[in-house]
């Protein structure tokens, strides 16, 4: 018995690297999948169809049972066509992984309007795209689901040389946390994973700024291993993992981190509009000790 017999996913971004290994382990736990994957390179660019189809096939040799879809999730159309599938080919969608995306990565002084626009587009409208069409069908349905988002540490912590990805990574968060309040009431769930992993795009990070010096290609069967993160997927993506809603993990090797959610810290109260003066004196005195200088 597998922990997810019976249910029908869809993975984006599952040509290669992490979104792979959560495809091809969704299946061995008994789930159908769709394969989504345009088959661009980091940056975008190009279109190539056969890392979806092989990881399809490397599904249905393996025993299980797969779709390759190619569509661009960040195009409206396509992003339903996408999600049309599943519920042409299975009747139901029960699991939504969105892991697609794109690096263009520049300094915010040297980065053009065009850099930024693509990165946004293909993570936050792509995210919203499939997300808005799965809910549909969960709504309709209510019989509950699965929504895990992909945001990254480079939002939840900012990375300087990615403004666009982590701004569109960490508006994924938010946006995960928009779903989770919004859907529970159908019985869905929304979290937000932010992997570790050496992948395709790690490996154009100069190795100075990197975690780890281990590229993708000698990654197997290391911590740096893209399948480590798709282990704890299974339990958010099955019935045993309904009562986690709107939570954000960290998963790199063989560790799992619940991140917190923004919280109030230190308040400052006071019991008519501040002056200039009163501002000047209690900022330094209320916030001071909490708040630490920010390392670059």
């Amino acid at each position: 018995m597998g922990k997810l017999d019976g249910k029908t996913a869809i993975v984006t971004g599952a040509g290669r690297g992490i979104g792979a290994e959560v495809a091809k382990l969704f299946a061995a736990q008994g789930a159908r999948v769709v394969v989504n994957d345009l088959g661009v390179s980091v940056d975008g660019e190009g279109k190539d169809n056969s890392p979806a189809t092989l990881v399809a096939e490397q599904i249905k040799k393996a025993g299980g049972e797969a779709i390759a879809n190619f569509g661009d999730i960040a195009d409206v159309e396509q992003a339903e066509d996408l999600v049309r599938t599943a519920l042409n080919e299975w009747g139901q969608l029960d699991i939504l992984v969105n892991v697609a995306g794109i690096l263009r990565d520049r300094m915010i002084f040297n980065m053009t309007e065009e850099e930024w626009d693509a990165v946004v587009r293909v993570h936050m409208k792509g995210t919203y795209a499939t997300t808005r069409f799965a809910s549909i069908h969960w709504r309709q349905r209510r019989e509950g689901g699965r929504l895990i988002n992909f945001t990254s540490g480079s939002g939840l912590f900012g990375a300087p040389g990615q403004p666009n990805y982590a701004a569109a990574k960490m508006g994924i968060w938010g946006f995960t946390l928009s779903c989770a309040r919004a859907l529970a009431r159908y019985g869905v769930t929304s979290n937000s994973i932010g992997p570790g992993a050496a992948t395709r795009m790690t490996d154009t990070v100069p190795e100075e700024r990197r975690s780890s010096a281990t590229k993708a290609d000698d990654a197997a069967g290391t911590e740096r291993d893209p399948a480590n993160v798709a282990v704890p997927l299974v339990y958010l993506a099955s019935d045993d993992g309904a009562w986690i809603n709107g939570r954000c993990f960290g998963i790199r090797g063989y560790q799992v981190t619940l991140y917190n959610t923004i919280k109030p810290e230190v308040v400052l109260q006071g019991n008519k509009m501040w002056t200039v003066d009163e501002l000047f004196e209690k900022m330094p005195q209320v916030f001071g000790s909490s708040i630490p200088k920010l390392e670059s």
